[in-house]
């Protein structure tokens, strides 16, 4: 073997090709920890140019900062992502490189619309359900009430902005909406009253019953004198009222 020059040759290349590519390892290795890339800028930005309004700059020094590890090089971009959308009223995060030495932060933030169940949640306005202080939001708008069993966030959501659309007919607008554990529907009107809805047996059973009411409420608040407490309208052919403390005749038999 050692008196075969071919074979001399291809063993002393593979060695000086190897010690080329460690050497050339080596020094892409000393380049990158070179101190000109550390990690000295860490811009934070809002989604679409926006403010951010409730993020708050102590929680990210405290949380996120302290989670970025390595330079511009080695750090771990998804780490650092994921360490943001854990953050307080952090709804996505999106993290990329700047030459040399600055990392770009892009947060969107949670849009509160209103409170969800018992457990100081908030719902916000993709279905989302996310915890914060609620003091934050208070002080900015009143938030609606929302309760559902747990999965049915964007369901409770989309029937919100459905009821919001149908009760504008009558210049009224949910300001609380319910989802009970055996699936009926309720909803609380900004004028105060309670509207049972029921069960959503099909698609159009809620829009009737909707319906129903929205023909005949005018004329119920102006002969109740606008003193009804609740609506019944779990009935095929009718509803039933609680005005003043006092029920009123229903019309049909009444469904669960």
């Amino acid at each position: 073997m050692w008196q075969d020059i071919k074979v001399l040759n291809a063993t002393a290349n593979i060695l000086f090709g190897a010690c080329a590519l460690l050497l050339f390892l080596g020094g892409v290795w000393l380049l990158m920890n070179r101190p000109m890339f550390t990690l000295n800028v860490i811009q934070i930005e809002g989604w679409n140019s926006n403010v951010l309004k409730h993020v708050n700059p102590q929680i990210i020094r405290s949380t996120a900062l302290g989670k970025i590890r390595g330079n511009f090089f080695t750090t771990n971009l998804d780490a650092i992502r994921h360490a943001f959308e854990m953050v307080p009223w952090v709804r996505k995060a999106s993290v990329r490189r700047e030459w040399p030495d600055r990392l770009i932060v892009t947060l969107e933030e949670h849009s509160p619309l209103g409170t969800w169940g018992d457990d100081g949640q908030i719902l916000s306005v993709k279905g989302d359900v996310f915890t914060a202080n609620l003091a934050e939001v208070e002080e900015e708008s009143r938030l609606l009430e929302f309760s559902g069993p747990q999965g049915s966030e964007k369901d409770v959501l989309q029937h919100y902005l459905d009821f919001k659309d149908r009760f504008r007919a009558i210049s009224l607008t949910p300001e609380a909406v319910r989802y009970s554990k055996r699936y009926a529907w309720e909803v609380k009107l900004n004028d105060g009253v309670t509207v049972q809805l029921g069960r959503e047996e099909n698609s159009a059973v809620l829009k009737e019953r909707v319906d129903r009411l929205i023909q005949v409420y005018p004329e119920l608040t102006h002969r109740l004198q606008g003193k009804i407490e609740s609506v019944d309208l779990r009935y095929p052919n009718g509803l039933a009222l609680k005005a003043s403390g006092q029920e009123l005749n229903v019309v049909g038999k009444k469904k669960k």
